[in-house]
């Protein structure tokens, strides 16, 4: 298993990641249990889960997990949560006010059953709330020892920029990383929020890395408009799939594993069959040919501007002159 930073910042976390999203839902606590032991025995060490995920049973389910096991597992596992979502039928049950974090921190604390959690995530923006409201509490609670990294989840590149100056001009502990959907049908990320993610320090976390099970095969649920590109992604994947006798999922995911932005790839396997899988596809190394097939089939449609060629010759500064 390889490891890398979490952004700019020292901890150490591997380049896989295990998702708990099904924990309690799909995936019996039995079953989770032994996805965590075999995560943990391969080397990896970032566990994701988030308050909303089955109302908290998933926090639960790997609270009671690190009770069960000795403690140079937690010692070695980098946990991560998330809130925003909401977590009870009141209206500060919801958003990033200081009143709805601190009970949500502490809930899921509790249910988590550790003192610290190591990674903690703002799920998604929140519009109703000023960003220096979040980002006082989230600093507070580093300093109080509830948290070591603050993280983002689902911003969009000037919410991301936002943050991140506030954070600057206000002295306060600012995100090491954005956890953000990007796979081969989802390729959006690279026009904006990747660069603003480089440009400031931050790592990302992928999640959805085989497009909820599209990358696979299954094209239920792909949009009427994307299924001509969904088609032609699917057929690349299956001619390397076929050349090197491995699994379509597993040449998406190893697409994802080489990609320089990419700091860890977020695994939400079902059963432990598909997470066995998953983890087979991080040794696989696609060549410069397979990864311009796949790059080829996945370009996301761009118009002329501001992406396209107009809006790139508009920005672009040529040294020896001219515009």
């Amino acid at each position: 298993m390889r490891h890398t930073t979490l952004g700019s910042s020292g901890c150490s976390i591997s380049r896989v990641a295990l998702g708990t999203m099904t924990f309690g839902q799909k995936t019996p606590e039995a079953e989770a249990f032994a996805q965590l032991d075999r995560f943990v025995e391969v080397g990896g060490t970032l566990v994701d889960t988030a308050d909303s995920y089955g109302e908290g049973t998933s926090e639960r389910i790997v609270g009671r997990w690190i009770a069960s096991r000795p403690a140079d597992v937690r010692d070695r596992i980098v946990l991560a949560t998330k809130a925003r979502f909401p977590t009870g039928p009141g209206t500060n049950d919801v958003g990033l006010s200081r009143k709805h974090l601190a009970r949500a921190l502490d809930g899921s604390l509790t249910r988590l059953g550790v003192e610290t959690i190591d990674l903690y995530q703002a799920h998604a923006f929140d519009p109703h709330t000023p960003v220096e409201e979040t980002l006082g509490f989230l600093d507070d609670a580093v300093a109080a020892g509830k948290i070591h990294y603050v993280g983002l989840s689902n911003y969009t590149a000037w919410q991301v920029q936002r943050i991140v100056d506030v954070a600057s001009f206000r002295g306060l502990v600012g995100p090491s990383a954005l956890q953000a959907q990007y796979n081969l049908l989802t390729r959006e990320l690279e026009w904006e929020i990747i660069p603003a993610l480089q440009a400031n320090g931050l790592g990302l976390l992928v999640w959805s890395p085989l497009a909820a099970g599209v990358l696979t095969g299954r094209l239920d649920g792909v949009p009427a408009a994307r299924q001509e590109q969904a088609r032609a992604v699917l057929d690349a994947l299956g001619r390397i799939a076929e050349r090197r006798h491995v699994s379509s999922g597993r040449v998406a995911l190893a697409w994802l594993a080489a990609h320089p932005a990419v700091t860890s790839v977020i695994l939400g396997a079902r059963t432990m069959e598909q997470l066995e899988d998953n983890l087979a596809a991080f040794d696989l190394a696609l060549d410069d040919e397979e990864t311009a097939l796949l790059a080829a089939a996945s370009e996301p449609v761009i118009g002329d501007y501001p992406y396209g060629a107009r809006g790139l010759e508009q920005r672009r500064r040529r040294l020896e002159g001219g515009r």
